[in-house]
């Protein structure tokens, strides 16, 4: 079981590692090229930031864990919305323009109800798989109208790399991407059976490690007083993860949920503590100190709320 766990943790890293390389690598050599920040933002970045979930979602869908899949995502976005608010707006406090919180968070929050209006009957079908990243276009869409791509685009990318330097790094983080998720599916898998936990509580510990990298990268930034951690960069993996990822996942092979009993509370859980900030975050026009205190709190009852 030792083994298992090690091997777990250590594909975790792997995975999130290689993700964040690969993703900034990817975006600064496409600056380089003249792309505009636009494109960056709403591709490269909004969907690379979730690379590390949509591996899950794929090699969980493969090995049929779907509960593992599922949890992962909750995981990540209750984790999100909760932790990596309050952990920034801790050390800094977090101003945001309303049109802002509206656009973005009702995104997020359409994005939520339509994975758990398609997971109540505990299977998503490849063709329900492939509306949800349809779905996903409307995101894209609605993004653009709002210009959101191109401050995304600014907070992820330092400086322009050329080719030589930057692709071998993107095929490096692509590389550890891979082993990593691997790894670390056929581990959790493993380490559920042996521990006698669900896949899903597994998948809900996934998530909060595959979070880990954006909370530290966006406590940096907001400890280095760099300004412009938008309202898009933190809540933009958020509407990628519950149609992108778990649709792409549906896509290799159906989602078949057996722990329904765990993913209906908890989702509902992830629901209502992301209204409750996207409602402070627009009362507020943003979160202060006081507010991070609240949203740290809401993440507690995660793992109770099974």
């Amino acid at each position: 079981m030792f083994a298992e766990a090690v091997l777990f943790v250590v594909g975790l890293a792997a995975l999130v590692f290689g993700a964040d390389r690969a993703v900034t690598a990817a975006a600064e050599v496409a600056s380089f090229y003249g792309v505009s920040p636009f494109f960056i933002g709403v591709t490269l970045i909004s969907v690379g930031t979730s690379i590390p979930e949509m591996t899950t979602s794929i090699y969980a869908a493969s090995y049929g864990a779907g509960d593992l899949v599922v949890g992962n995502i909750i995981g990540s976005e209750t984790s999100q919305i909760t932790l990596a608010i309050g952990i920034v707006a801790l050390i800094a406090p977090i101003v945001a323009d309303r049109r802002d919180v509206m656009v973005y968070g009702g995104a997020m929050t359409l994005a939520m109800i339509i994975m758990l209006l398609t997971l109540e009957d505990g299977v998503v079908q490849r063709s329900e798989g492939f509306l949800m990243m349809l779905a996903y276009v409307n995101f894209v869409y609605t993004l653009y109208t709002n210009e959101g791509g191109e401050e995304i685009a600014e907070e992820v990318v330092e400086e322009e790399k050329t080719p030589e330097r930057g692709l071998p790094r993107v095929a490096f983080g692509l590389l550890l991407v891979v082993v990593g998720g691997q790894v670390m599916v056929t581990n959790g898998v493993e380490l559920a059976r042996l521990v006698g936990i669900s896949e899903y509580s597994v998948g809900l510990l996934t998530g909060l490690g595959t979070t880990a990298p954006e909370i530290v990268v966006a406590g940096i930034a907001a400890k280095e007083g760099r300004e412009g951690i938008s309202v898009g960069s933190i809540l933009g993996s958020n509407i990628t993860d519950p149609v992108f990822s778990l649709g792409i996942g549906a896509l290799v092979a159906d989602v078949v949920v057996t722990d329904l009993a765990s993913v209906t509370p908890s989702g509902l859980y992830m629901l209502v503590v992301s209204l409750a900030v996207l409602a402070l975050l627009y009362w507020q026009e943003g979160i202060d100190r006081r507010a991070a205190l609240l949203c740290l709190g809401l993440y507690l009852p995660t793992f109770v709320v099974l």
